[in-house]
């Protein structure tokens, strides 16, 4: 469980979340721009998506984990962190294959959503929280992601899915953000 003594104000976690995780974000966007048929070929649909959680959670890790205050924060958050957006590419990218177009993107991404807000819950222990942060990450993923979507294919190329990256990390990345504040500052009024 990850304790707090000295948590962040919500705006400094919405900014460093929403412009850290946008910079985290376009970085994975552009080995899909660039590398996506190659990545494709060589490591399989499903490697490829692995490889692309994996980039994600290395670099989501450390931008997001200064947002978390306490002893051995950084270790402790990588695990966490780590989990949360594993289990949320896990219930992303099911629910995307296995279901078809239109419903597929929104279930995706409520799964992936709620399985975060899951994870986050429990590791700050306060799990009365789950349905409020994962209405937050369920609104926020959606808007990055569809909004991203719609500038992709209206831009096209790489450059559109380089948008599309920006501001999926943009607004994922303050709901990530404000759940880690909540997390932390539900946790100090709990105790």
């Amino acid at each position: 469980m990850i304790t707090d003594t000295n948590t962040s104000s919500l705006a400094r976690s919405l900014l460093i979340g929403g412009l850290g995780f946008a910079a985290v974000s376009l970085c994975v966007f552009a080995t899909v721009a660039f590398g996506e048929r190659w990545m494709y070929r060589n490591l399989t649909v499903i490697g490829a998506y692995l490889a692309w959680t994996v980039l994600f959670i290395a670099l989501g890790g450390a931008v997001l984990g200064s947002l978390v205050s306490g002893r051995w924060r950084l270790p402790r958050f990588y695990l966490l962190y780590g989990g949360a957006f594993f289990l949320y590419a896990v219930g992303w990218v099911f629910a995307y294959f296995a279901l078809s177009d239109p419903i597929d993107e929104w279930l995706g991404s409520l799964a992936g959503s709620v399985l975060m807000a899951l994870v986050f819950a429990a590791g700050f222990g306060v799990m009365r929280s789950i349905l409020k942060f994962s209405a937050l990450l369920f609104i926020a993923n959606s808007i990055g992601y569809f909004i991203g979507a719609m500038l992709n294919a209206r831009v096209g190329g790489s450059a559109g899915m380089l948008l599309w990256g920006v501001v999926y990390g943009l607004c994922l990345g303050a709901g990530i953000g404000a759940v880690l504040h909540f997390a932390q500052r539900w946790r100090t009024e709990s105790s």
